[in-house]
């Protein structure tokens, strides 16, 4: 049985820099692509320090700048929200096994992925650099990788889930 809706989620650290742009270009690419209505899309955190929290200025700045739009809210993973997602990018190693020691069972932590095994340009190195603490070329190169990546794990979608 093919299953209607497709569910990704992104995570980050906290939710307000990485995972809610990836969110926001994945969603800006469903949109192009017009398969909005197959796939749902959200963002979260390991931490819960900024839940509620609009993205980052600096973030939602680089992101506006190259007309994408930011629209979510941070909020932090919960062990239930793995019942509902098909798909778990974590943007970094630490991300990675915070959400490994999150996931309620072995199925649950099938569904995890590191977002730059994705990445035509990984390299090897499959952490999206957090650039919250850093200057606004960070926040360019998070766009960058971020931008590149998101139509590989659109073409992953299509393939497992038919869609």
């Amino acid at each position: 049985m093919e299953k209607s809706i497709v569910s990704v989620s992104f995570v980050c650290l906290g939710n307000i820099c990485r995972s809610p742009l990836a969110q926001g270009i994945f969603e800006d690419l469903l949109e192009r692509e017009g398969l909005v209505e197959k796939v749902m899309v959200s963002s979260a955190g390991v931490g819960h320090w900024h839940v509620g929290a609009e993205p980052d200025a600096r973030m939602q700045k680089t992101a506006n700048d190259r007309g994408i739009s930011l629209q979510s809210r941070a909020q932090q993973i919960q062990s239930s929200d793995f019942r509902g997602l098909d798909l778990i990018l974590a943007m970094d190693q630490s991300n990675m096994d915070a959400l490994l020691h999150t996931a309620p069972s072995d199925s649950a932590r099938e569904k995890l992925k590191m977002f730059r095994s994705f990445d035509p340009e990984a390299d090897g190195d499959l952490d999206v650099p957090d650039p919250y603490y850093g200057g606004d070329k960070g926040f360019d190169l998070v766009f960058n990788i971020v931008h590149r990546t998101c139509p590989k794990v659109l073409e992953y979608l299509r393939e497992q889930h038919n869609i």
